[in-house]
C-alpha cells in the first residue's frame, strides 16, 4: 500500500507539471508537452475516452485544469464553449452576435483564432466582433470591439497572454496594428500601428524572454519579423527577408526565433497576357470572375485576392502585383533574437526553402521538424539548418492545416482528411502508427494530463491509454 501511495503521488506530480495547454499550440506556441501515458493507437473505436459533437470552427481546443475551451460559429452567432475535461460534457455555451461580416475566403471563418486562458478566465478573439473574456463559470467579464478588417483570407492570429496583459495582432492589407489589453478590465494599455505590415498575415505571436532585458512580443509578418517591448509596445528590433503571408506561429528556443513565410523563386502564376489570351472574352484587357474561371479555374475562389480595389475586375497592375508579391525570400528562417533596429544582416542565421507556410515548425528534443502538404516531413539541425531526413508520412496525402505537436518521444501530425500520424521522434524519425478519425480536421491537437485532444469538423475527441 505504501508503494502504491508513492506511485500515485509521483503520477499526480508529473500530471500537475503538464496541467495546462492554455493557448494555441500550448506553452508559448511550442507544440510541446511534458505529458506522459499518451496513446500510440487511437480512433473512434480505439483508446477513445469520449467524443462530443460541437459546432464547426477551425480553432484548436485549449485545456485549463478540468475544463476545455473552444470557439465555433452557428449562423450569425459567435460561440465560446466550455467542456468538462474528464467527460466531454458541455458545461456552458455563450453566444455573441456578429458586429460585422468580413467577406473572406471560404477556407476560413471567424472561429479560426484559438482562445487563450490565464488559468482561470478565457479570452477569445472573433474577427467579426473583437475580443471577449469569460470567467470559468461562463459569466462575461468584458468586451473590446475590433474591426472590420481588410483581409481577403481573414485575420486569424490568436490572442496570447503575458502576466495580466492580453496581446492581439491584427495584420491586414492596410491599417495593421497590435493591441495590449488589461486582462482584468478589458481596457486598452497600448496600441501600435504597424505601417510596415502592408500585406495581410495570419501568424499568432510568441513571447521572447531574453537573458537580460525586457520580455518581447515576436510577430511574424509579411517580409519581416518584429519584436515589441511587452510593457510599452515600442519596436525593439526587426529582421527582414521573411516570406509573405505567414500563417505559422514563431518557435523560440535558445535565443533563436524560427519563422516561416510563403513565396517562391519564380512566379507561381502566368503573366497577365497569358490570362487575357485564355479568358478575356470581350477583349477589354480586364478579367471578370467568369473569365478567370475560363483562364485559371483553380483560382476562381481567390478572385477577391487579385482584385485589390474590389471593383469586380482584375487589371494587369493588380494581377502582376499579386503575381510578384510571392517572389522572393521564403521558407523556414532562423533569426537570432535581440539587438536594436534592423538586425537582418547580422542576425539571420540560415534558411530552409522547402518548408511549409501553413503548419508551424516543431522543435522537440533538439530536432526541428517541418511538414508540408502531402505528408512530406523534414527533420533539421536547428543550429545550422542541415537536413537530417526527408520522407513521406504514412497514408497522409492531401492538404494539411494542422500543426504538429509532441510529447513523450512522439510526434502527432494530423491532415485535413483526419489521418493522424504518430511518429517516433529523432533525427531519423520513423512513422509508427496512423489514427483515422474519418472526419475533416483543421485544428491542431492539444495535449494535457495524459490525454490527446483532437477537434474535427463535427466533434471534439479525447484519447488516452486504457
Amino acid at each position: 500500500m505504501k508503494h502504491l501511495l508513492v506511485l500515485l503521488l509521483l503520477t499526480a506530480s508529473a500530471r500537475a507539471a503538464d496541467e495546462g495547454w492554455t493557448r494555441f499550440r500550448g506553452p508559448n506556441g511550442s507544440g510541446v508537452s511534458s505529458s506522459t501515458g499518451l496513446p500510440i493507437e487511437f480512433g473512434p473505436e480505439k483508446n477513445l475516452v469520449w467524443r462530443t459533437e460541437v459546432p464547426f470552427g477551425r480553432s484548436s481546443p485549449i485545456i485549463v485544469k478540468d475544463q476545455i475551451f473552444l470557439t465555433a460559429t452557428a449562423g450569425d452567432k459567435l460561440l465560446t464553449l466550455a467542456l468538462d475535461r474528464n467527460s466531454g460534457r458541455v458545461l456552458w455555451r455563450r453566444e455573441l452576435a456578429r458586429r460585422h461580416t468580413n467577406k473572406i475566403f471560404k477556407g476560413n471563418d471567424s472561429a479560426t483564432p484559438t482562445p487563450t486562458s490565464d488559468g482561470t478566465n478565457v479570452y477569445a478573439f472573433f474577427p467579426d466582433f473583437g475580443l471577449v473574456s469569460y470567467g470559468p463559470d461562463g459569466n462575461e467579464r468584458w468586451q473590446m470591439k475590433l474591426g472590420p478588417f481588410e483581409s481577403f483570407y481573414g485575420v486569424s492570429a490568436s490572442p496570447v497572454l503575458h502576466g495580466d496583459t492580453l496581446y492581439q495582432v491584427c495584420d491586414q492589407n492596410s491599417g495593421s496594428f497590435v493591441v495590449a489589453v488589461d486582462t482584468k478590465t478589458g481596457k486598452l494599455r497600448w496600441r501600435k500601428e504597424r505601417p510596415n505590415a502592408k500585406i495581410e498575415a495570419y501568424s499568432t505571436p510568441a513571447i521572447f524572454m531574453p537573458d537580460s532585458g525586457k520580455p518581447q512580443l515576436i510577430v511574424s509578418a509579411s517580409s519581416r519579423v518584429d519584436a515589441y517591448d511587452l510593457a510599452s509596445g515600442e519596436l525593439v528590433w526587426f529582421s527582414g527577408k521573411n516570406g509573405t503571408y505567414p500563417v505559422a506561429t514563431p518557435t523560440i528556443a535558445n535565443g533563436i526565433v524560427y519563422v516561416t513565410g510563403d513565396g517562391a523563386d519564380e512566379p507561381e502564376f502566368p503573366p497577365f497576357e497569358k490570362i487575357l489570351e485564355k479568358g478575356d472574352r470581350d477583349k477589354d484587357g480586364k478579367i471578370t470572375p467568369a473569365e478567370l474561371t475560363l483562364a485559371e479555374k483553380e483560382w476562381t475562389d481567390h478572385f477577391g485576392w487579385f482584385d485589390a480595389n474590389k471593383d469586380g475586375i482584375i487589371t494587369k497592375a493588380e494581377w502582376e502585383d499579386r503575381r510578384m508579391s510571392m517572389v522572393g525570400d521564403h521558407g523556414l528562417m532562423a533569426v537570432r533574437a535581440g539587438g536594436s533596429g534592423d538586425v537582418t544582416a547580422k542576425n539571420l542565421l540560415w534558411r530552409f526553402k522547402k518548408a511549409p507556410n501553413m503548419a508551424s515548425p516543431l522543435l522537440y528534443s533538439g530536432v526541428m521538424y517541418v511538414v508540408k502538404d502531402g505528408g512530406i516531413m523534414t527533420s533539421l539541425n536547428p543550429a545550422t539548418g542541415e537536413v537530417y531526413k526527408a520522407g513521406r508520412l504514412k497514408d497522409f496525402m492531401g492538404p494539411q492545416f494542422s500543426s504538429p505537436v509532441a510529447a513523450e518521444g512522439k510526434l502527432y501530425i494530423a491532415n485535413e482528411a483526419g489521418k493522424v500520424n504518430v511518429v517516433k521522434a529523432g533525427p531519423q524519425w520513423e512513422p509508427i502508427a496512423v489514427g483515422d478519425l474519418k472526419e475533416e480536421c483543421y485544428a491542431s491537437p492539444a495535449i494535457a494530463n495524459g490525454r490527446l485532444f483532437i477537434r474535427t469538423r463535427n466533434a471534439l475527441y479525447s484519447f488516452g491509454e486504457k
